[in-house]
């Protein structure tokens, strides 16, 4: 039987999924707002996507896993590159780097942490539902 311990612990532990979903979305916003971010001259590079890496910890005050960021590390694939002779970044053959951002892929990312966000929240929502029907049973 779930008593009310376990019922604070199954928000904190929702809470820590939110906060890292929240994170993440930060970390979308800012590719998307860059994913036309080029270098304004030869040599630099342009913006580089960044991924959010999660890491499942032990919250031994809760005696549960939960999740949290670990970091967020730049994404290693090749950079585009569009033809722009015109531009001052553009190397001897026209072209330009552009960022490594897919805006689809973002948006499918933006998707899925709102998803996860929304169930996380919902928990929550039923956790307090609970401790109120609870409550008025004790009442």
């Amino acid at each position: 039987m779930m008593g009310q311990d376990d019922l604070f612990k199954s928000m904190s532990i929702s809470a820590s999924g939110m906060k890292a979903q929240g994170t993440r979305l930060r970390v979308i916003s800012e590719n998307l707002a860059n994913v036309n971010s080029l270098p304004t001259k030869l040599g630099e590079e342009p913006y580089q996507r960044k991924v959010t890496v999660f890491k499942n910890r032990l919250n031994r005050e809760l005696g549960a896993t939960t999740v949290s960021v670990d970091r967020v590390r730049p994404d290693k694939s090749d950079f585009g590159k569009k033809f722009d002779p015109s531009h001052p970044a553009a190397n001897e053959d026209g072209y330009v780097q552009t960022p490594n951002v897919n805006g689809l892929i973002e948006a499918m990312d933006m998707k899925e942490a709102q998803r996860s966000y929304e169930a996380n929240v919902n928990v929550i929502k039923m956790t307090k539902e609970m401790i109120g029907n609870t409550l008025s049973i004790l009442r």
